[in-house]
């Protein structure tokens, strides 16, 4: 008995549109690399407040959905959310924030490269010098136009928490992908 003839699946690539892969390609040119926001703030009790507020919305928010006819529900939850918006404002407005974008794979590879490991740090697996590599990353990814000396001056002065808060915020964001592989 003979086998039905499977019907071949065209490969991707086999009928290409005129002009699809130019408007693919503008649309990927006009990426915007990721950016990171890190927020300084030392007053405590705004903070907190901002914490709270964020938390009696979330649960107002989740017994509001729970219950869908509740009016009620529904009014506590919107006077949640507008309380945790005030204390959002007014936390905003007493903080300062930072903000770090991803560098071109070339322009990290090329600091990286102008920041290398000494021999003991290389002997540990480092891939760069950590004694000068993180104010470079911090200055080069900074949005705000954040000196080298500024960075290292911070880093430097602040705790060790926040310290590594500001390199973390530089740091991560260069370690960021907003692609993935999928089946097709």
């Amino acid at each position: 008995m003979s086998r039905p003839a499977q019907a071949k699946r065209p490969s991707p690539s086999a009928a290409p549109v005129e002009g699809a892969w130019s408007a693919k390609m503008d649309r990927l040119r006009r990426r915007a690399r990721p950016q990171n926001r890190l927020r300084v703030c030392d007053a405590d009790d705004l903070r907190q407040r901002y914490e709270e507020a964020e938390q009696t919305a979330r649960r107002a928010r989740f017994v509001a959905e729970a219950n869908p006819g509740d009016e009620l529900a529904a009014r506590q939850a919107a006077d949640a959310d507008a309380a945790r918006d005030t204390a959002r404002e007014e936390l905003d407005a007493v903080s300062e924030f930072l903000t770090f974008r991803a560098l071109p794979r070339p322009v990290l590879e090329e600091l990286i490269s102008e920041h290398p490991p000494t021999e003991q740090q290389a002997e540990e697996g480092a891939i760069f010098n950590a004694d000068t590599f993180p104010a470079a990353l911090v200055s080069a990814a900074s949005v705000d136009g954040m000196s080298r000396e500024d960075a290292e001056e911070l880093l430097n002065g602040w705790s060790a928490p926040d310290a590594n808060a500001l390199w973390d915020a530089a740091w991560q964001i260069q370690q960021e992908s907003r692609v993935e592989l999928g089946k097709g």
